[in-house]
């Protein structure tokens, strides 16, 4: 099979799955209790609760004008990956409902999963008196399904337009645009339904969520970045050399106080080699000073890149 064709399919069937997590969040945790950590899935809400219009659908509603005004207005270019896991994550969000899964057979019985809410009849996977944990379980599954997508350079479309709508109309920072188009969401969704609590644990389960997301898409960090500052620095930079095979940079610096020029050492080494470096440094200068701190990323030799590329250009 050819190889790009080959990338393609697992990175379609890779986008399907996360895309099955996602739909399992919001159909059986989330929506059931009107608890949406921001996004287009919480204004879906809305129009899920009031018109009783399918949560799959309601985010398509909402989903693809702003894929239209995004051409329209910013010019963004969103792969075709971009639209699948768009309609992928709607369309299961309601193939996978409960009463979906009973009108097909999948499922037998529908009472273990039917409650009454504030009078109103739902279908959720856990009862009323366990809410937060429906908010909590559906904002880890929702978080690991958006980390997948991602990994495999799919998107969901949603927020991300509007942020880039504000930060070319008004220069504000992609963090801050998401925090204030999360926000706007989390308050409508809260006054909608005149609930101060969706207010409270939406912002819990965006924190969860994106948390989860930046887990399943990039990992944990695996790579430590050491400064060290000794009177010993070639002995350390040699060992390093011989024992953890790294390569070493020597950056001149002056102290502060005393005045004095002396070199710090730098290194990037995988985490399970951090217990050999303090060692090494322990044996041959206990009084060297050692800054140990997290990489988010490395390219080059001998690390993998954690950068998670969207576009669909050809990377073969």
């Amino acid at each position: 099979m050819d190889k790009k064709l080959k990338r393609n399919i697992i990175q379609h069937l890779g986008i399907i799955a996360g895309s099955i997590l996602f739909a399992i969040a919001y159909s059986w945790f989330l929506v059931p209790y009107k608890i949406a950590p921001g996004g287009v899935g919480g204004l879906g809400q809305i129009l899920f609760h009031f018109f009783n219009i399918p949560i799959g659908v309601s985010m398509i509603i909402f989903n693809v004008p702003l894929f239209i005004l995004s051409f329209v207005f910013l010019g963004k270019r969103f792969g075709l990956r971009s639209l699948f896991g768009m309609f992928s994550t709607s369309i299961l969000a309601d193939f996978l409902s409960f009463k979906n899964l009973y009108n097909m057979g999948i499922i037998k019985d529908l009472s273990p999963y039917t409650f009454i809410n504030h009078g109103k009849e739902i279908y959720a996977m856990l009862s009323p008196q366990d809410i937060y944990l429906s908010a909590v379980t559906g904002s880890v599954l929702l978080g690991l399904g958006l980390g997948i997508i991602f990994r495999f350079r799919g998107s969901t479309g949603g927020t991300d337009i509007p942020v880039a709508f504000l930060k070319q109309k008004t220069g504000i920072s992609i963090g801050m645009g998401y925090w204030v188009v999360e926000t706007i969401i989390i308050m409508t969704i809260g006054i909608v339904f005149q609930d101060l609590k969706l207010i409270i644990w939406g912002y819990v389960n965006l924190f969860i969520t994106t948390k989860l997301t930046d887990l399943a898409s990039e990992g944990l960090p695996y790579v430590k970045g050491v400064y060290i500052i000794s009177e010993k620095d070639n002995e350390i930079k040699e060992k390093i050399y011989d024992k953890i095979r790294r390569g070493v940079t020597l950056f001149k610096a002056q102290g502060g106080y005393t005045g004095n020029e002396f070199n710090i050492l730098f290194c990037a080494m995988n985490r399970r080699q951090v217990a050999m470096m303090r060692d090494i440094v322990k044996d041959i200068d206990p009084k060297a000073f050692v800054l140990l701190t997290d990489v988010n990323d490395v390219m080059g030799y001998g690390f993998r890149s954690r950068n998670i590329e969207l576009t669909d250009k050809d990377t073969s």
